[in-house]
């Protein structure tokens, strides 16, 4: 017999996926797991029997519920459901998805609306920090629509603006987690910085690249990925990251000189298939990397003093996303004292999936 799950779907960002009310699933990880695999209908590189997008970026969830944290409102775990594998992942946080938790808790009864913007403070479980989503809520209800437009997403929403607070070091425990602002891993540069989300920066032109290659070249180009992937593997120890062969972090990020004047031009692998975009926090590390003097972004980026208040347009395959910042020190003494920008969101279907009662008696 079937079995029914109430559920979300929504576009957060420049993603989509499952929004889920921590008591609707399973409290044991694996069983969640599977759970979540048969939802987005994994391992199948169609996802044809579940809600999956047979993309990466359209195979998350969000698991949310009441933080007992006095900083926070909500609990929201990301869970990165992977396409071809019977993985789950919980490495990592998800900026875009995170866009829409503060839409769901107000709806779902989670956090009471205000007239005019509602500010819902979530705290990301994955790296236990905690970041703050301001959501419009005219006459107490939320909007979905308005006038803003952000790159690799098709017409306009209203606009969500995050702020991330103590970000730095979330998942590898320091801003720069090997220590170093430049390190060489199998002959390439590399700077490696944690900002939110673990990033590896390497120059575009290292690898014999432009920098302007699309994604479907990126991902066509087998000796690329060979060598990517090596030094990703590399990297994990050094920032602390452990064995990473089955973790989704850290992210992989292409860099060249800004081509339509932004500050840097960025393709980043996510971490085996190519961002259209870039990610949220995935972006937030490399401004910050772009603003570390010394390291292989400085070299590159077009960003004027690095200094105060900041604000950071990194192009990526689809356009641009602009981070502002507020920043303090130099080189690897560098603090980063707020980072923020703007996402949208949209709910796209409420209800209930079906998933078979063997998975889930």
């Amino acid at each position: 017999m079937l079995r029914a799950i109430p559920a979300t779907l929504m576009r957060g960002g420049s993603s989509k996926g499952l929004y889920f009310h921590k008591h609707d699933l399973p409290a044991e990880p694996a069983l969640r797991d599977a759970v979540l695999l048969a939802a987005m209908g994994s391992p199948d590189v169609r996802q044809i029997d579940g809600l999956g997008g047979a993309h990466p970026l359209t195979s998350k969830v969000a698991v949310i519920s009441p933080s007992a944290r006095p900083d926070a409102d909500v609990d929201y775990l990301f869970l990165q459901v992977v396409v071809d594998k019977a993985e789950v992942s919980d490495s990592q946080n998800c900026g875009n998805i995170l866009a829409g938790v503060g839409p769901w808790a107000i709806e779902n009864g989670l956090v009471a609306a205000r007239d005019g913007v509602t500010s819902v403070r979530i705290h990301m479980v994955n790296t236990a920090s905690v970041a703050v989503a301001h959501v419009p809520t005219p006459g107490g209800v939320v909007d979905y629509e308005g006038n803003a437009r952000i790159d690799g997403v098709p017409g306009t929403a209203a606009a969500i603006a995050i702020d991330f607070l103590d970000i730095a070091g979330s998942a590898c425990g320091a801003l720069l987690p090997t220590g170093h602002v430049v390190d060489e891993v199998n002959g390439v540069r590399v700077t490696c910085v944690d900002n939110g989300m673990p990033v590896v920066l390497m120059k575009a032109a290292d690898f014999g690249l432009s920098g302007q290659e699309s994604p479907a070249a990126l991902e066509a180009n087998a000796e690329l990925k060979r060598r990517v992937e090596e030094i990703r593997l590399a990297v994990g120890p050094m920032m602390n990251l452990g064995d990473v062969t089955k973790k989704t972090v850290p992210k992989m990020t292409l860099l060249s000189s800004p081509f339509a004047g932004g500050a840097v031009s960025t393709r980043t692998f996510i971490p085996h298939r190519v961002h259209e975009a870039i990610g949220v926090l995935g972006a937030v590390s490399v401004a910050t990397g772009c603003v570390l003097a010394g390291s292989v972004g400085a070299e590159l980026a077009e960003i004027g003093e690095a200094g105060g208040a900041l604000e950071l347009a990194v192009e990526h395959p689809t356009g641009f996303f602009a981070v502002s910042m507020e920043i303090a020190g130099t080189g690897a003494d560098i603090e980063v004292k707020r980072a923020a920008l703007i996402r949208t969101a949209r709910k796209l279907m409420k209800g209930e999936l079906y998933i078979k009662g063997d998975v889930w008696p």
